[in-house]
């Protein structure tokens, strides 16, 4: 039998920032609320990350896999094209419809740091860099007659599904998955 292991002081301060950041928003949260959560000293909490802007970067970075993977399906070269795009919209349409969400994480950093430069910018573009290759290799696999384009339209599709979810603007919850479908037909992914 193992004994679990207890997270360490940087663990415990990553989740702490991570979700803080998300549910509260980065301008609304302070490194005092962060140490305090994660149950270790301001002190510790600058020793490890230095400053608040890495530890958005780093909590950004260590959660992003987690963020990602609802949604994500694993590729599967078995599974058509066209079933592994949409799959990613249905993971979608149940993250926006779910009582904790509060948008995507990497929009949310990326609207609230102003500089592009700010390394939590870089992870943010980075996940989303991610999802966007998921999706021209899907395009690709399923001979779209433009995979790059595709994979353009299917993130700007998969980005403003996000932002209306948060707005609460839509008056049809599958009308992401419907433009998808739309631009699969378009591009000939059967």
């Amino acid at each position: 039998m193992t004994t679990p292991t207890t997270p360490t002081a940087r663990q415990r301060l990553l989740a702490a920032a991570a979700d803080l950041f998300y549910r509260e928003g980065i301008g609304a949260v302070g490194v005092d609320l962060v140490s305090k959560q994660a149950g270790v000293s301001k002190r510790t909490l600058y020793q490890q990350f230095g400053s608040k802007g890495r530890l958005i970067a780093e909590s950004l970075d260590a959660h992003g896999a987690a963020i990602i993977g609802p949604y994500l399906p694993a590729e599967d070269s078995a599974a058509p094209a066209r079933e592994q795009i949409l799959a990613v919209f249905d993971g979608l349409s149940g993250w926006t419809a779910s009582d904790t969400f509060r948008g995507c994480p990497f929009i949310n950093t990326a609207a609230e740091l102003a500089d592009p430069r700010h390394p939590a910018r870089q992870v943010a573009r980075d996940h989303k860099h991610q999802l966007r290759g998921y999706f021209a290799r899907q395009a690709k696999r399923g001979q779209a007659k433009d995979p790059q384009r595709l994979a353009d339209q299917l993130i700007v599709v998969f980005d403003g599904a996000i932002v209306q979810a948060v707005m609460g603007t839509l008056a049809h919850p599958d009308a992401a998955r419907s433009a998808v479908q739309v631009l699969l037909d378009a591009h000939g992914i059967p």
